[in-house]
């Protein structure tokens, strides 16, 4: 017997950060327990938070969550293109999963549209895969300025023939405005494209929104699939946006994670965060590290020189020594790692102009910027209890030094990573090596906390109950009789 055609469907959002992430996420679980085949896909993003795919490329964060939402490996070809913010005007390119150089702002709204046709192949990939392709759009389409170098939004919906359900943040306030001025603004092309729309993260009796409902349905005339309460327990699950990122108040040790402009894959915190015995206090700029912090963890970076100079801005190099001096433990990832040595050179200018600059002198490692970015997940052990962990690298530049004759993981054969002689200081250029229990259970009983998580579990049950909070609130039998073929 044939297949049937796939279909697609695309969300789309009155505006940044009201949910669009999330929801695809939780639909593609729903349609999964349905019986569907579903794969998610997002033509453009624009996040530090990226995974490392099975197919040795990066996508955004999200994607990969969307991936294991719907039960399918993450692939390069569910976000075709990612920019990786470098500076405050410029971003590193990834085109399907490989990195491509910069591009500054100013460049690439004309450039985008040269790559919609490697977009266009990804998603046909995608749609050779699945019944169901959930698209995920940017931003918001009704940023006219943006429109004819548009492929994340109504440029692909419209090259794809694919319908759009607008989401709309009642939490931020004025959704009707929202819902009804992004009608207003949108040419009449881009306006048929919107098959319905919805509005999420609602607070209270949602019965007090039915007169706004009706209102967006009389003024837009598109017809609504629900009204989606605020979903408590999303915290739990792997953030994309560094505006998602949030301090969690818990038990009685701390640990401290200063907020850097740059911040990269900084899901190395979510399991920490979920950790009923931790307070994960995410120090914002301007305050000083907390005296009474059991560890200080460097987070990855997208730009580690910018970064290391705005924490010796900040004062938290001063911090550091003084928390070190009080017999507590440092930890850097990645960028962060990089921070800990002696030396950081980018003698190309990979990250911006080229330069060295002094480190913070904890390990005695030096790091030169450069080369082939490294893009692999990896599977080791902890070479102080033995406890297996999975992880991944995603970087540039290597790091060399004595340092590293004391590693912290062991990859096959190879040590990977440093400690300190007194064990207090400890770095790697592995993400994620928090989601193993056992490993992260021994790292916070050093710290005297007790491990009552189950990261993987708690993965796993929190996007059923975000599927059953759709079921119940979002009409996803309405979602799936607007899904259509897409053209070609």
């Amino acid at each position: 017997m044939n297949r049937p055609a796939p279909r697609a469907i695309m969300i789309q959002g009155t505006g940044s950060n009201v949910g669009k992430s999330l929801l695809v996420a939780g639909l593609a679980r729903a349609c999964l327990r349905r019986g569907l085949s579903v794969a998610p896909f997002k033509p453009q993003n624009m996040s530090n938070n990226a995974a490392v795919t099975e197919d040795g490329g990066e996508i955004g964060r999200a994607q990969a969550l969307q991936a294991r939402a719907a039960g399918r490996a993450a692939s390069v070809h569910m976000n075709p293109v990612l920019l990786k913010p470098e500076t405050e005007t410029g971003a590193q390119v990834i085109v399907q999963g490989r990195r491509l150089g910069h591009a500054e702002a100013r460049d690439w709204f004309g450039a985008g549209p040269r790559y919609l046709d490697r977009v266009m192949e990804s998603f046909a990939h995608l749609s050779r895969e699945a019944d169901l392709v959930l698209v995920e759009g940017a931003g918001s389409p009704a940023e006219t300025n943006l429109r004819a170098g548009d492929i994340a939004n109504m440029g692909f919906a419209r090259a794809a023939d694919v319908p759009v359900i607008l989401l709309g943040d009642i939490d931020r306030g004025g959704v009707i405005a929202q819902i009804v001025g992004t009608q207003a603004v949108l040419d009449p092309g881009d306006r048929a494209q919107i098959a319905g729309f919805a509005v999420n993260k609602f607070r209270g009796d949602v019965q007090l929104f039915d007169d706004g409902l009706a209102d967006i349905v009389a003024r837009t005339g598109w017809p609504s699939l629900g009204v989606v309460p605020w979903f408590g327990d999303a915290w739990r699950l792997p953030a994309e946006d560094m505006l998602d990122l949030a301090s969690r108040p818990g038990g009685a040790v701390r640990v401290a994670v200063p907020q850097l402009p740059r911040i990269a894959n900084f899901d190395d915190l979510d399991p920490l965060a979920a950790e009923p015995g931790i307070t994960l206090d995410i120090v914002a700029p301007g305050r000083a590290l907390p005296g009474d912090a059991a560890v200080v963890l460097l987070p990855g970076s997208k730009a580690t020189i910018a970064d290391l100079t705005f924490l010796r801005a900040q004062g938290w190099d001063i911090d550091l020594a003084a928390h070190l001096r009080r017999g507590r433990h440092v930890v850097g990832l990645c960028g962060g790692f990089q921070m800990l040595g002696r030396r950081i050179a980018d003698p190309e200018g990979q990250e911006g102009p080229a330069c060295e600059v002094p480190g913070l002198g904890l390990l005695d490692i030096d790091t030169v910027i450069g080369g082939e970015k490294v893009l692999a997940n990896r599977r080791a052990t902890c070479a102080l209890t033995g406890a297996e962990v999975t992880g991944y690298e995603i970087h540039m530049g290597q790091s060399t030094g004595p340092g590293l004759d004391r590693p912290w993981f062991r990859i096959g054969g190879r040590g990977e990573g440093a400690i300190s002689g007194d064990e207090r200081v400890r770095g790697s250029y592995l993400h994620g090596v928090f989601g193993a229990d056992a490993f992260r259970a021994a790292f916070l009983a050093d710290l005297g906390a007790d491990s009552a998580l189950r990261h993987d579990q708690s993965v796993e049950d929190t996007l059923d109950a975000l599927a059953d909070h759709l079921e119940t609130h979002f009409d996803v039998d309405r979602l799936l009789s607007l899904a259509r073929v897409p053209r070609g």
